[in-house]
């Protein structure tokens, strides 16, 4: 099933590359060269994933990247040529869903964009009748694809629902890093452990009162992450 692709990239000819391996892939794709173009294409046309570019002119990706997470779910895969490990962290920290770096080969990109769309499909496709989870304050809804921290709406990306969700369904169990993989990407081995720990930072800083002691979202040294089932305990003073 094709989706509507968003590209937002200022090399010519890389964008019109990335368009024709969207094509053959059956998407329907747009291609804008600078970030405020990106910002206008996304509000109007409501793509299914945007490929963004980091090196734009007008707000760069980053900015661009940071606005539309402040305003949808919507998943954004990041290029760049900047690709050392503070870049990727950066980039996934301002709530881009995946992060390649320059060069890269094109088969692998429309690999991570089938599986991105895999991903954000299966979310909205969740039956509405679908019971919600509750753990103390938090409720993770996952036929509305909505998070709520004591009543107040918590927006999430896709991976960052799709991490939550998997931990409240079993509070208190004890996941390694690769389990969450899979379960909330399936077979992507493009995804690394490293990208579990930003979402895990990211979730705190949204539904924790003290992201730096958490009591929802746990770490369990040399183990992995759990959400805890009795958080309001670890709360009490």
């Amino acid at each position: 099933m094709g989706s509507r692709v968003l590209v937002a990239e200022d090399d010519e000819k890389h964008a019109e590359l990335v368009r024709r391996y969207l094509l053959r892939d059956g998407h329907e794709v747009a291609i804008v060269h600078d970030g405020q173009a990106a910002l206008d294409a996304a509000r109007r046309w409501r793509p299914d994933l945007l490929i963004l570019d980091v090196m734009m002119p007008g707000p760069d990706g980053l900015q661009v990247c940071r606005t539309l997470r402040a305003e949808s779910g919507l998943p954004v895969l990041m290029l760049t040529a900047r690709s050392s490990e503070d870049d990727l962290l950066l980039g996934l920290d301002l709530g881009a869903d995946d992060y390649m770096g320059k060069p890269y080969s094109p088969r692998e990109l429309m690999a991570r964009v089938r599986a991105l769309l895999r991903r954000s499909r299966a979310a909205a496709a969740v039956p509405d009748g679908l019971r919600v989870l509750r753990v103390g304050a938090l409720a993770v809804d996952p036929g509305r694809h909505e998070v709520r921290m004591g009543g107040r709406l918590v927006e999430c990306t896709p991976g960052e629902f799709a991490l939550l969700a998997a931990l409240a369904a079993q509070p208190g169990r004890v996941f390694t890093r690769q389990q969450l993989l899979e379960l909330t990407r399936g077979l992507d081995h493009y995804t690394t452990e490293r990208t579990v720990d930003v979402h895990m930072m990211n979730l705190r800083k949204k539904i924790e009162r003290k992201p730096g002691r958490p009591t929802y979202l746990c770490t369990v040294y040399g183990v992995g992450y759990k959400l805890s089932d009795a958080p309001e305990r670890a709360d009490a003073p």
